[in-house]
Parts: C-alpha cells; sequence; structure tokens
C-alpha cells in the first residue's frame, strides 16, 4: 500500500501529524508551501479541490478534511495501538469527541479568530461577532473542563485519539492568546497531552 501525506506546520495539519506520529503511521510526507501557495497548483487541485492541507492520498485515493484522516487513522492503526477502541459503545464515545472538536468546539474559535487575529485585515473585524463568538467558545471549553473533572483523559482513563482531537487545537489557542486560565482542568489536561513524544516529533515538523 502506498500512502503520501501532503502537510503544512501552523495548520489544522499539525492534528494529523501529531496522529501519525502517535500511530507510527509508515508514509511518505511532503511537506507543502502554503505560503508560496502549494496548495493553490494544478497538481494539488487535482487531489483536493479545496485547496488545503491536510492531505492523504492512499493507493491513488486522496482523503481530505483532518476529522475524515483522524477517523481513518484511528479505525486503521489505532485499536492495535490502544488509542482507539473496538466497535461498540466505547468507539461511539471516543467519536463523539473527534466529531465535537471540529464542529461545537473549532466553528467558535473559528469565528473568534476571524474577527480579532492581526493576520485578518482589521477592516474585516466585527467587535460585537468576536464577542459573541468568544461567549460561545468559552462555552465549549467549559464543557470540556466540566467532562475532565476528576479524570486524567476523556475516556477510558487513558489518552486515545478522543483526547488528540480537541487537544490538537490547543497549542493553536496558546499561539493566538486565548485565555485559558479559567479552565483549569483543560489546561492540566492539555499540559499532559503534550508531553507525550509524538505530540513534540509532531511540533518539530
Amino acid at each position: 500500500m502506498s500512502m503520501t501525506y501532503y502537510h503544512s506546520p501552523m495548520s489544522t495539519a499539525a492534528r494529523t501529524t501529531w496522529a501519525i506520529e502517535e500511530l507510527g503511521v509508515p508514509c511518505e510526507r511532503v511537506l507543502v508551501d502554503v505560503q508560496n501557495k502549494g496548495t493553490r497548483t494544478p497538481e494539488f487541485l487535482k487531489l483536493n479541490p479545496n485547496g488545503k492541507v491536510p492531505l492523504l492520498v492512499i493507493d491513488g485515493t486522496p482523503i481530505f478534511e483532518s476529522t475524515a484522516i483522524l477517523i481513518h487513522l484511528a479505525e486503521t492503526y489505532g485499536v492495535d495501538k490502544g488509542l482507539y477502541a473496538k466497535p461498540g459503545l466505547a468507539r461511539a464515545e471516543q467519536l463523539k469527541w473527534i466529531a465535537w472538536a471540529n464542529i461545537g468546539l473549532l466553528m467558535p474559535l473559528m469565528r473568534w479568530m476571524q474577527n480579532t487575529s492581526s493576520m485578518i485585515p482589521a477592516e474585516m473585524h466585527n467587535a460585537k461577532a468576536a464577542a459573541a463568538a468568544k461567549t460561545e467558545a468559552d462555552a465549549m471549553l467549559k464543557l470540556l473542563d466540566d467532562a475532565l473533572e476528576g479524570k486524567s483523559y476523556l475516556t477510558g482513563g487513558a489518552f486515545s485519539m478522543a483526547d488528540l482531537a480537541p487537544a490538537s487545537y490547543m497549542g493553536w489557542l496558546s499561539f493566538m492568546k486565548y485565555d485559558l486560565s479559567p479552565f483549569k482542568n483543560v489546561q492540566a489536561w492539555f499540559g499532559r497531552c503534550s508531553e507525550r513524544p509524538g505530540f513534540q516529533r509532531a511540533m518539530k515538523g
């Protein structure tokens, strides 16, 4: 089986790179220069018409969207590695956090970033939209904080793909100077997740 992984640092590919490191997935890695429109070439757009990383091409079949890649890798490699449950309720519990990370958590965070980031032209910022997004994002982080009360990890007492999916956004939030201080359980949990060798390798590129 041939597998080629297209990625770039400081993008949502960071989470799939972390998963590849945790799961020991054998693949060819291609670093894409996003700043110089590496995702907009005809060759890349033929594989991913969205023009984004990450992208995983398996035996000629392109898989895009980071959550789809995470789920595929989890199902293919995660059970043997002890990072994903076998089919059943335990897997459903892990899957709900993987889905929640990309919908419940990420969506308000993206709206907040789009209306506050210095990387977005100031004339495109909307203060009311930023405040509304921050309120919603804080509610989602409170939900996560409550779910971690009295626990080291989200499901099963050990690190799993259920943790990786939301934890993969925490470093970006710190970079964006999002105030995580009200969420002590989240901070402690991310500290444990970020100490993992797989995370450390992923952050090196």
